[in-house]
């Protein structure tokens, strides 16, 4: 497939409320840039169909910055129904995205087939809850950011050996799934709330196929090579607080780098902690990244 360059794909570019995103960079006034782009992308569901299509990309960036700036790639979470995943709208994480471009970063979030503007079948459906077939669902999802990736690094304003990937829940693991495939330039991964099959109406804290996930999170771990930080809330009404444990567990015993932080009870449900409780996870993601190498300003950091 020949891809678009960051100059002939169709970019659609505005400011980002910029009278309240307004930065000090270097002493001069500069403001969060939003773009988008149509991105082509292919992948394989996990009935082994073909599915190629654009999606749609949404890229900030700081625009008083000069030279290459490190990449993060945000993925966003599967809702339980069809009418939500369609709902969905544009994957922006408006807050969490200001907060990385204010450190240095710039962010790509992409809108996966399925989901929202990008529309499209569903190519990660893993079938009923009693007979769940996770991986192919997270390989299409992870294909899909190496096509991101691979589009960011080709811009000037990117450094093509610092990326990060991050995600929250079913992004989150697929994350992990990226992570395990070393990438070149990937440098960590952080997963937010990561798993599969919640349901916190029908199943609280007791997601389909448990077993499967510690199954497939101990494959990840046998072939991931960078370091990764985990983060869930006590109270994640999706997965349960002992759960996550047990995968983190399977993917160190396996070989995966990683650290495991559970965070506090927040909210009603702290399945939301990444979109909802900023404050929660910035000290620690902030900790994390400056131990990797990226430079963290403090001044950013919120206090829980």
């Amino acid at each position: 497939m020949k891809w678009p360059s960051a100059t002939d794909a169709r970019w659609r570019r505005r400011a980002l409320v910029a009278a309240a995103l307004t930065l000090a960079s270097a002493g001069v006034a500069s403001r969060i840039i939003e773009e988008q782009a149509e991105l082509p992308v292919k992948v394989t569901d996990g009935y082994g169909k073909a599915v190629e299509q654009a999606i749609r990309l949404t890229v900030f960036r700081d625009d008083a910055v000069d030279g290459p700036r490190p990449l993060i790639v945000i993925n966003h979470g599967r809702a339980t129904e069809p009418q939500q995943r369609a709902a969905l709208g544009r994957a922006r994480y408006p807050a969490a995205s200001a907060w990385f471009v204010r450190q240095g970063f710039v962010v790509a979030l992409p809108t996966r087939i399925g989901y929202g503007v990008s529309g499209g079948e569903d190519v990660e459906d893993s079938g009923p809850c009693s007979r769940k077939r996770y991986p192919p669902g997270f390989d299409a999802a992870a294909q899909e950011t190496l096509a991101v990736i691979e589009f960011m690094r080709r811009r000037p304003d990117v450094l093509p050996t610092r990326t990060v990937v991050l995600g929250q829940s079913y992004g989150g693991t697929t994350a992990v799934a990226v992570a395990a495939l070393n990438p070149p330039g990937v440098v960590t991964a952080i997963n937010f709330a990561g798993g599969g099959g919640g349901n916190p109406q029908e199943r609280p804290e007791n997601p389909c196929g448990s077993h499967l996930l510690e199954r497939l999170f101990a494959d990840y771990g046998s072939r991931a090579r960078v370091p990764m930080l985990w983060i869930y809330a006590e109270n994640d009404k999706y997965f349960g607080a002992t759960l996550p444990r047990q995968w983190f567990d399977a993917f160190r015993q396996a070989g995966g780098q990683g650290e495991f932080i559970r965070a506090a009870a927040v909210g009603d449900d702290g399945h939301a902690l990444f979109s909802g409780f900023p404050a929660q996870w910035q000290p620690a993601v902030a900790e994390f990244l400056g131990r990797q190498g990226f430079e963290m300003k403090a001044n950013e950091v919120k206090k829980p």
